[in-house]
Formats: C-alpha cells, sequence, structure tokens
C-alpha cells in the first residue's frame, strides 16, 4: 500500500539573522497539493519530546543528534548529513504501519497538515491522557493548534449539553437511585467541561502570543476575538449549570426533608442508631474522613480527582495573577524611592543655593554699612 503522505527535505537554506541557523525545506506531497514547511532543528527536538510523552514510546526512527562543538551554520557536511538523517525519521513516522505517533496533533500541527475526520477525537483523548498525568503545559500546547482549538471547544460543548439533559432528568426523577445517577452524570460532565476550558484558556493564550510575535500560518485578530467571546460565554453557561445543580440539590434536600414530616436525627435518634455516648468530637480529627462538598457529593472518584486538579490549576492562575501584582507593586515602589531619591537631591541643592544666596546678602550688606 502507497504511504498517505510523501515528505522529503530536498534542500536547505540559512537564515540572515545575527546569529544564523540552518532552516530544512520540508516538502509534502499530498493528493491534491504540494507544498514547503521550513522548520529548525530545535523544533524537531520539540517534536520529538512532544511524540515521546504522548504516545509513550520513541518514534520508529531515532533523531539525529545534536552537534555541540560544531554548527551546520558553517560547514556544509554536516548540514547534508543532518538534513538525511531528518528526513530519513520523518518518512519513518509518516510510513510506519504503527500510526499513533502521526495521528497526533503535534504531528499534523509540525507538517502543516489538515485535521483529519478523526481528528476531535485523537485530540480529545490527548488532553484526557496528558490531564492524567499532570501535564497541564502539555494539554494547552496542544489546545494552541487552531483546528484543534475547535474540536476540543465542540466537545466542551458537548459536555455542558449533556450536563444539561443530566440536570432535566434529575429534576424529573421520581426514584432516589435515578436522581442520584443523574447527578453524578451532570457533575462529571460539568468537570470534565471545566478542565477542556482550561486547555481552551491556554491554547487561546498562547495563539495570541504568536500573534502579536508575528508568526505565520495563526488565525488573525478577529478570529481571536471570536474564539475569546465562544470562550467567556461558555465560561458563563458553566457556572449558571454549577449555580442550577446546587440549587436542585438544595430543592431535593428540602423537598426530602418535607416528606419525612420535617423531622431532624435528635440526640435520641443517634444514640439508638450508633450506641449511648457515640458522637463525632469536636474539631479535626487525625485520618477522619473529609466531609463532603457540594461538588464532590455525587462525584466519583475519576470526578474528584479532576475536580482537585482543576481547583489546584486555578490556584496555580490565582497565584500567578498574584505574583504579577506584587511585581507591580515592587517596581512602583523602587519608581517612587527614586522619585523620592531625587527630589531629596534637587532639595539639598536649594539648601546650598539659599545659604550661598545668604552669604553674599550679608557681604553685601558688609559693604552697604561701611559705606554709609
Amino acid at each position: 500500500m502507497a504511504p498517505p503522505l510523501e515528505i522529503s527535505i530536498p534542500s536547505t537554506i540559512l537564515s540572515n539573522d545575527s546569529k544564523p541557523f540552518t532552516l530544512y525545506n520540508i516538502t509534502l506531497r499530498l493528493p491534491l497539493r504540494t507544498f514547503v514547511v521550513q522548520k529548525r532543528y530545535s523544533e524537531f527536538v520539540t517534536l520529538h519530546s512532544s511524540l515521546i510523552s504522548l504516545v509513550s514510546s520513541p518514534p520508529p526512527a531515532t533523531l539525529p543528534s545534536k552537534y555541540w562543538f560544531k554548527s551546520t551554520a558553517s560547514s556544509p557536511e554536516l548540514t547534508e548529513s543532518r538534513r538525511a538523517g531528518l528526513e530519513t525519521y520523518l518518512r519513518a513516522i509518516a510510513e510506519n504501519p504503527d500510526r499513533r505517533w502521526r495521528e497526533t496533533s503535534i504531528w499534523r500541527s509540525f507538517l502543516n497538515l489538515p485535521s483529519s475526520s478523526g481528528s476531535g477525537s485523537s485530540a480529545r483523548n490527548e488532553l484526557i491522557a496528558a490531564n492524567q498525568r499532570g501535564l497541564g503545559s502539555q494539554a494547552g500546547q496542544m489546545a494552541s493548534d487552531p483546528g484543534v482549538w475547535l474540536d476540543i471547544h465542540r466537545e466542551m460543548k458537548g459536555q455542558l449539553h449533556d450536563a444539561r439533559l443530566f440536570l432535566g432528568r434529575r429534576d424529573g426523577a421520581t426514584t432516589a437511585q435515578v436522581q442520584y445517577e443523574a447527578g453524578a452524570n451532570a457533575k462529571r460532565c460539568l468537570v470534565k467541561a471545566g478542565a477542556l476550558i482550561g486547555n481552551l484558556e491556554e491554547g487561546l493564550k498562547i495563539m495570541m502570543e504568536g500573534e502579536k510575535r508575528g508568526a505565520e500560518g495563526k488565525v488573525g485578530a478577529g478570529e481571536l476575538r471570536r474564539r475569546r467571546d465562544l470562550l467567556g460565554s461558555a465560561k458563563v453557561e458553566r457556572e449558571g449549570l454549577e449555580k442550577l445543580a446546587v440549587s436542585l440539590a438544595v430543592k431535593k434536600q428540602g423537598e426530602n426533608s418535607a416528606n419525612n414530616g420535617g423531622a431532624v436525627a435528635t440526640q435520641q435518634d443517634k444514640n439508638a442508631l450508633f450506641g449511648p455516648g457515640v458522637s463525632r468530637p469536636g474539631g479535626r480529627v487525625l485520618g477522619a474522613p473529609v466531609p463532603e462538598t457540594d461538588k464532590t457529593r455525587e462525584l466519583d472518584n475519576d470526578g474528584v480527582v479532576q475536580l482537585q486538579k482543576q481547583m489546584m490549576q486555578d490556584q496555580d492562575l490565582d497565584v500567578e495573577e498574584l505574583a504579577k501584582i506584587v511585581r507591580r507593586q515592587k517596581e512602583m515602589g523602587l519608581a517612587i524611592h527614586g522619585e523620592l531619591e531625587l527630589q531629596n537631591e534637587m532639595l539639598k541643592r536649594v539648601d546650598e543655593d539659599v545659604d550661598r544666596v545668604g552669604r553674599k546678602i550679608n557681604v553685601a550688606k558688609k559693604r552697604v554699612g561701611k559705606i554709609s
């Protein structure tokens, strides 16, 4: 079977920057068109490490090693050797029967390939794997691809839609079992949607930074504003569903209390159930289970872990914002300190000028007295 993609690196060029480097012209032949992508060796290194972290297995070919004491910018022999090695590396991934490496969004983004029909599920699977391993920055890097960003946004909207359906099913449930299952499913969907929103925010931030640097192949400023608005509306929708879930839980608890005659368990009831003298001591008990909250009451173990990771990411963002505020306060303090030192120096000079003028006035008075 013919390979789905023909890749070759027929030539290289040398940049004209202050620190010259080599660019490799990657020629890609698709069924309907042929185009060229230029990449540096450092971008190949980033691709290699990303593929290993996502697939948990190295690609079928090894990446040419880095030259520590020589530069390809001044050696045509080294440039040709590395060009051949990089071409072999890309062809091994493109023509290997194992499709794991070339089905990742990192591979498509590296070669500027169009999204395939299964790109949405592939991107979602990569993000789930990255989140489970705690690679928040890696998940944000994957979401910085414009096509993958849209796939993740569709998945996030689907999770919010499912959460709304589960909440409606929970509101109309007639049994406690159905109510609990619907509520747990709604919470699970909201937690997943929150994690996807965090990835979308990180990816959009990377795309906006690339647009400020004038990077090619990225979306324009108008599209970035549209995606920012989409993300803002999604966050508002998720917060509304969170409040709806909490209000439904409180409502159901009140209905259950009313159905039970509004009775509250007394101390005698507790003694009859657990035995006399058995009560939970006040304060924190070492090893005691953490009390449930409205957010965790209906989540399973996976949902609690995802919620915890999301809360940690939110706390990290809050710490970063606080650090920025502290840095700005420090800069303002240093600026004020410098201004005060300048003002003190100017006042010191004014005092010296006043003393000098006073001495001249005294001398002038003495001369006037002698003349008179």
